[in-house]
Formats: structure tokens, sequence, C-alpha cells
């Protein structure tokens, strides 16, 4: 049996959480069109009867370290680490080639086996004239690994087709799976829960107030048939209060509302959701605020 972990690697809002979904076929990370959406990797488990591959979903390489983006770039480094495969996640509508090159060397300096996946090709058309991928390609000829293209927003059979078989091949042989053939994710109920608030944090507020954000389950109580979630939206500024609340409390109303649909689809169940906005000052500042809300590095 084929088991190990592969590491996504890639720019921000290069896809990999919506790769990681479409291949495991569940959300296991979320997604927005917003860069830097992902913080703490996160593990998507796929197994069948002759692999299971574990999906490292990490952080957008950054290059900025200070504060949260120290954490962002350390989190990257210690899931290169504890990776066995790397999977470079090259997306066709980044600004600049050379960025592209940038995250295909880190992977190549892993010295691990790998693979290149070029992203969002239905963007090339629109953007490239059709040639991005082709000039791309040409480029990626002299490293000599294996080199798939898809779109995994726009077909996900296609995605899992191309790249299930070129990573079972890339890993080791163990004797059994690491986890149970149920498992889809490695996150527990309440970090399922804080994503899925956050993403909507995403999806809803702009400019710099999704970026202070961060959230946390303060409590989960199923002690009644209804599970019970209360969570804290916590932001870096003050004037980033009235943005979350919103007028007449409107904006956390519709953040709430959103939040407990798409927790009762993944979850599978009624649960009643509420939500707080609380004020830490500068918390993506500060190593103990964050440590407090889990951005710490753990190997």
């Amino acid at each position: 049996m084929k088991t190990g972990f592969v590491a996504l690697i890639g720019l921000p809002n290069a896809g990999k959480s919506t790769i990681v979904n479409a291949l495991i076929g569940e959300k296991v990370g979320i997604v927005s069109k917003k860069p830097q959406t992902t913080r703490r990797h996160v593990i998507g488990v796929y197994t069948d009867s002759e692999s299971q591959i574990c999906f490292m979903d990490s952080p957008g390489r950054v290059r900025e370290d200070s504060g949260l983006n120290l954490f962002l770039k350390q989190e990257l480094e210690s899931v290169i680490r504890k990776s066995d495969v790397c999977l470079a996640v090259l997306n066709i509508d980044a600004k600049k080639l050379d960025d592209l090159l940038e995250i295909v060397e880190l992977t190549k300096e892993a010295k691990k086996p790998w693979a290149i996946v070029i992203n969002k090709i239905d963007l090339d058309s629109s953007i490239g004239s059709g040639l991005r991928e082709m000039k791309l390609r040409q480029t990626l000829v002299s490293y000599g690994v294996p080199v798939v293209a898809c779109s995994a927003v726009k077909n996900e059979k296609k995605i899992q087709q191309l790249l299930l078989p070129l990573l079972k091949d890339l890993l080791p042989e163990s004797e059994k799976p690491l986890f149970g053939e149920e498992i889809y994710t490695t996150q527990t109920t309440r970090e399922l829960v804080a994503e899925i608030v956050r993403e909507k944090c995403f999806e809803y507020l702009h400019q710099e107030v999704p970026y202070g954000i961060a959230v946390k389950v303060v409590k989960y109580d199923e002690s009644q048939k209804l599970p019970r979630i209360f969570v804290d939206i916590i932001v870096a500024k003050e004037n980033f209060l009235s943005m979350v609340v919103g007028r007449g409390g409107q904006m956390i109303k519709r953040i709430g509302a959103s939040s407990r649909i798409e927790c009762e689809r993944t979850l599978q169940q009624k649960i009643y959701l509420e939500t707080h906005v609380k004020v830490k000052k500068d918390w993506t500042k500060n190593p103990e605020m964050m440590k407090e809300l889990g951005y710490v590095v753990t190997d």
C-alpha cells in the first residue's frame, strides 16, 4: 500500500485548498477569492484500496517575516519538512513568471519526490491568449518532473484522474494506512466550525478587515439534541468592530447565518450558532496573543 503526506506548495491564492477539496471530494479547507485565506495547514485524507494520500494544504508563500506573516512562513516550512512528496501548485493567473519559478525552486530544494500542477487553466484564454500554459510548460521541461494542468474549480473529476495516480506512484510503501478509511480530515469539529466562520468573514468583508480577523470557538455544548456553538470573531483594530457588526448588526447576522448553513452542511446536522465580535488590538503582531489563538508552529 502506498501511504504518505503530500505538501501543496504555491503562491497565495494559487488554488491549493480548492485542489485538496476536489481530490478528497469533501470540504477540507476554506476557500475565497482573496489571497492568504489558509493560515494553519490543513490535512485532507484520500483513501482507496491501494493507497492513502494525506494532503497538507499549506499557507501561500510570503516574503515578510514578522507577526502573523512569520507564522505563515514557518508553517509552510514545517509542512515541507513533514511531507513525503511535494506538489508545486502554479496558478496560471500569477502576475509574474518569476514568482512561479520561485515556487518551483522551493519545491525542488526540498529534495523529495515531487511533481507540478498548473492550475486555473480556464483563465488562460482570457488573460494569456491561450499561451501562458504553453510557455510555462516549456520553462518547466528542464526540471524533468511530471507536469499536469487543470482547473480545480471547473473540473473536479479531471483533476482526480490526473493527480491521484501520479501522486500514488511517488509515495512510499507502507504496511498499513495512517488513518481509518472513514477519516477525510484530521481537523476537529471545533476547528472546522472556526474555519467556516473565518471563510464567511473573508467572503463578506473587504480591504484589510479579514486579514485582521481570527475566529475562536469558545464553547461547544453537545449536552442537548441541538448542539450549541458559541464563537468569538476577534479583530485587530477598534475600527474593524463596526465593520464586522455592520449597520444595525446586519453584517454579523449575515456572517452568522451563512456560517450556520455551511456548518450544518459540513457536519450533516442542525446546530445553534452564536457569534460575537471582540477587539484584541494588534493581535497579529503580538506573539502571546497569536499563541493563544492557535497560531504557533508545532513540529
